[in-house]
């Protein structure tokens, strides 16, 4: 089924892309899709170049679709709320796709929200794991169990008799790995429970070495890359999280607030500062053989860099971008406009 969904997205794009030959195309995160398509919509609207065309595809949608080839039915830029994988970087490379320049414009929070009007609810990243991991320790700590975990207050007494219910994305997103490294591998990595397992047998139980299997029992229900209809089940599901971006928090904070994690609620300042510990960086990917070849991708580039959109005071920032620090914003926009060429060992760092 996921691959017969992908096969109708590449050719969505791929007929968008022959239909604006004349056109920018972007693909990739919904994360970074509010941020992209802002500075599409300015770019069209200040020069002569025309509107380029951005699809929220998912991360891992958008690098499948970009790492595809050179031709001019493939993206010219994608999108990531996440770095590019190895394994990416590899097929890109086997594809033709040998001259890719890397971009950070922003941090992110990864927003737990819930309906406004729900009682306001405190995590430890412990507790995150255990409610959505598809094998957890038993009682005792000494084995791993199926997730028995239907309540908060099954996984600790502190926390409330509130139904488990988790609105997230789905494997294809960048939200989703970024989750999953930072809640669920995070703290599994310093468990001995998932760690010894990996220690006794590494070729047998390898998956416990970064375990992150999410429970399938319903717990967590995938809902797709438009996470603005996760908001919208929050709305009508008193009970449930939400897992997205937190633009999308601060967009809607008439109707959803955060829940907070060890007493911090995202928030611009608790991500720069690293004490909102669910943070990452976000980024887009240029296809350098396109550069020559499609108008106004040099413009484009030099505008999503500029302070006028990714400063402190810039657009993006106005609608919930966290900003970059002074100096790295510098860094990559002069890594931006020399379009340095993302190496290999880069993505180990």
């Amino acid at each position: 089924m996921k691959k017969i969904i992908l096969s109708a997205v590449a050719l969505l794009v791929a007929a968008n892309v022959a239909q604006a030959s004349e056109q920018i195309h972007i693909v990739g995160s919904s994360t970074v899709y509010p941020f992209s398509s802002y500075v599409a919509e300015e770019l069209g609207a200040t020069t002569k170049f025309k509107t380029p065309v951005v699809e929220s595809t998912g991360s891992g949608g958008g690098m499948k679709l970009f790492c595809a080839g050179n031709g001019m039915d493939t993206p010219d830029i994608t999108n990531a709320s996440r770095r590019m994988k190895a394994k990416e970087y590899k097929k890109c490379q086997e594809n033709g796709v040998k001259y890719i320049t890397e971009v950070v414009v922003g941090y992110d929070g990864i927003a737990l929200a819930q309906s406004k009007d729900t009682a306001p609810l405190n995590l430890t990243r412990k507790q995150i794991l255990l409610a959505v991991a598809a094998e957890v320790p038993n009682k005792e700590g000494t084995a791993l169990i199926a997730n028995p975990y239907h309540f908060w207050n099954e996984i600790d007494a502190s926390l409330p008799h509130r139904k488990i219910t988790f609105y997230g994305p789905p494997t294809s997103s960048g939200t989703r790995d970024a989750f999953e490294d930072l809640t669920m591998k995070a703290v599994a990595k310093k468990m001995d429970v998932y760690t010894k397992l990996y220690k006794a047998d590494k070729k047998a139980n390898k998956k416990y070495k970064k375990y992150h299997e999410v429970r399938q029992d319903g717990v967590y229900v995938p809902s797709g890359e438009n996470d603005n209809l996760i908001v919208q089940k929050l709305t009508k599901d008193a009970d449930a999280l939400g897992i997205f971006g937190y633009s999308y928090l601060a967009e809607n904070s008439d109707r959803i607030a955060a829940a907070t994690v060890k007493g911090i609620a995202p928030s611009p300042e608790a991500v720069q500062d690293g004490s909102y510990k669910l943070s990452r960086s976000l980024y887009f990917y240029i296809k350098k053989s396109h550069m020559d070849k499609v108008p106004g991708m040099k413009e484009y580039i030099k505008l999503f860099t500029s302070e006028q959109m990714i400063g402190d005071d810039g657009a993006c920032t106005d609608i919930g971008l966290i900003a970059l620090p002074e100096e790295m914003r510098a860094k990559y926009r002069t890594q931006a406009a020399s379009l340095t060429n993302l190496k290999p060992e880069d993505l180990k760092k």
